[in-house]
């Protein structure tokens, strides 16, 4: 499934002035990325606000989604939050949805969980999802964190076939020398996407490839051909580029800078507030794109 994967957008979700799902903007940027490189998607995840959509507005964007991207690459859909009856029962649901490869849950936010409640909770979806499961590891915005031993112990699982793992490079290192030969290891941070590809990370699930999927296709390339010059210096181009996509609250910056392009209406759900334009225009000259 995710064989030669390498470069997953987590792809945002377009709103319209009337706060309705932009479904022809979302139509239009999911055929830019995928000619400027992008693999396949995550839908649904943080970058595509999912805490504000309904549960109602989920199924019909994921139905939407795998019917449009079809056969393309793997559409993974976001499932989970830190209620596990709540996650079981949508992981049962969003597995029945034609196209959908696989889904997403993210550690349990907010509640505190000990190692122990956190596999507990992943077996439960794991075992009720009726397609793989990607565990979604980010301690700096869920609090808590599984162990690295605790991802191996979930990657045994025979429905657990991937991780997003956002912490360090040297956990990356660990789960990629440990974990079985099936069990894929993203990051989830785009300025590690040098540093985890060398490791042996499978590759990066990005927020940055809307806008640089094509300087990170190259930066793939250029170390699969042994150019560890070329792709140093596409790294470190992007890596400023990166960081400047979180300067304020995600998925703000970049729906912004969408917006700014012509790509679709710079609206966003509250909590998260769109940037306004001196916001934006700091964001567009740490991009380099002003004017």
């Amino acid at each position: 499934m995710y064989e030669n994967i390498s470069l997953i957008t987590a792809i945002i979700t377009p709103f319209t002035q009337e706060n309705t799902i932009d479904y022809p903007a979302l139509d239009s940027l999911t055929g830019r990325l995928i000619a400027e490189g992008t693999q396949g998607f995550v839908i649904g995840g943080t970058t595509g606000e999912a805490p504000t959509l309904s549960h109602d507005e989920k199924i019909s964007l994921y139905a939407y989604f795998a019917a449009k991207v079809g056969d393309f690459g793997p559409v993974i859909a976001n499932v989970g939050d830190y209620n596990t009856a709540n996650s079981v029962a949508f992981a049962k649901e969003v597995s029945g949805i034609a196209g959908i490869d696989a889904v997403l849950a993210v550690t349990p936010y907010y509640s505190k969980p000990n190692q122990k409640g956190m596999i507990a909770h992943f077996t439960a979806i794991a075992d009720a999802a009726t397609v793989p499961v990607m565990i979604y590891n980010i301690p700096g915005r869920s609090v808590v964190g599984l162990t690295n031993e605790s991802v191996l112990q979930l990657a045994k699982h025979p429905n657990i076939n991937a991780v997003k793992q956002v912490t360090s490079i040297d956990d990356l290192a660990y789960l990629v020398a440990n974990a079985p030969a099936d069990f894929k290891i993203y990051t989830g941070e785009d300025s590690q996407t040098l540093a985890a590809k060398a490791v042996g990370a499978a590759g990066t699930i990005s927020v940055a490839a809307h806008l640089y999927s094509k300087e990170m296709t190259d930066l793939f390339a250029a170390l699969a051909a042994g150019d560890i010059v070329k792709a140093g210096e596409i790294q470190r181009w992007l890596t400023p580029k990166m960081l400047a996509l979180f300067s304020y609250p995600s998925p703000a910056p970049v729906k912004a800078v969408l917006a700014h392009q012509g790509e679709l209406q710079n609206v966003t759900r509250l909590p998260i507030l769109p940037l306004d334009d001196v916001e934006t225009q700091d964001v567009l000259e740490k991009l380099e794109r002003k004017g």
